[in-house]
């Protein structure tokens, strides 16, 4: 189980905030932290660290010189998202970025668009594409959400959409949209089937708030999933101290 840091990016700062509450008006966005720090802050931090495969995520339009901005101070060290497309991902490898995500272009309509995936995978390659399944539950069942978290899709997150997509990608991240920036506890469910069914290398994100968190999530995935923790961590204005976590995930204890 690796610790994978995150750069989220809203209206050209680093935040977090309550996945499910973005929306069209600014005014209905629930911020857990806006920072007075730079992107490329933490980006450089987490080269010191040595901490790989984070992911730098651009919440709607007017992040994109933020992005390049924290590409620049790791480069090759962190993966990018958000309105990621086969027409622009080239450019963000370029950048420095180690891998595009993509999400709602590959799921339009509240369908796998697969001309869009094929498209994708035709300009970056499949080693340098991750595929972001965030998800909300229906009816005792995982489906993908897009159009910022809003919009359920009719692909269910189950072993024979992972096992199909991986064919695709590079790896997997899974927000879990119903706790995501909520710092309620990682969905327990959701990550032992993940552990179960994925078979590239997968991180969730969402709920994780404390070492017994983690222990918890190392317990119930057997240590077969990568972990994200954004609101929660202290340099985010939460209480669990980053470097504890990463003491943790890098020895397995307090």
């Amino acid at each position: 189980m690796n610790f994978r840091p995150c750069i989220d990016l809203h209206q050209g700062k680093v935040k977090q905030i309550v996945g499910e509450t973005l929306q069209s008006d600014p005014s209905r966005v629930v911020e857990n932290f806006v920072s007075t720090q730079s992107p490329a802050y933490y980006a450089s931090m987490y080269r010191e660290d040595g901490l790989t495969g984070g992911h730098i995520i651009m919440l709607g339009g007017g992040n994109e010189e933020a992005a390049e901005e924290a590409l620049r101070a790791y480069p090759g060290g962190l993966q990018i998202g958000g309105g990621i497309r086969a027409d622009n991902a080239g450019r963000y490898l370029e950048l420095g970025a180690s891998h595009v995500i993509v999400t709602s272009y590959i799921f339009q309509d509240g369908k796998l668009n697969r001309e869009n995936l094929e498209r994708i995978v035709a300009a970056v390659g499949k080693d340098r594409l991750v595929i972001d399944l965030s998800c909300k539950e229906r009816d005792g069942k995982y489906y993908v959400v897009t159009n910022q978290w809003r919009t359920f899709s009719d692909v269910e997150v189950n072993a024979e959409s992972l096992a199909e997509l991986a064919a695709y990608c590079d790896e997997f991240l899974i927000h879990a949209v119903d706790v995501e920036g909520k710092r309620e506890g990682v969905q327990e469910k959701l990550a032992a089937q993940l552990a179960e069914w994925a078979p590239i290398p997968t991180t969730y994100a969402g709920g994780a708030r404390s070492i017994d968190d983690l222990e918890r999530f190392r317990d119930i995935t057997g240590g077969k999933l990568d972990i994200t923790i954004g609101s929660a961590l202290d340099i985010f204005g939460g209480r669990l101290a980053y470097r504890d976590v990463i003491a943790y995930t890098r020895q397995g204890m307090r």
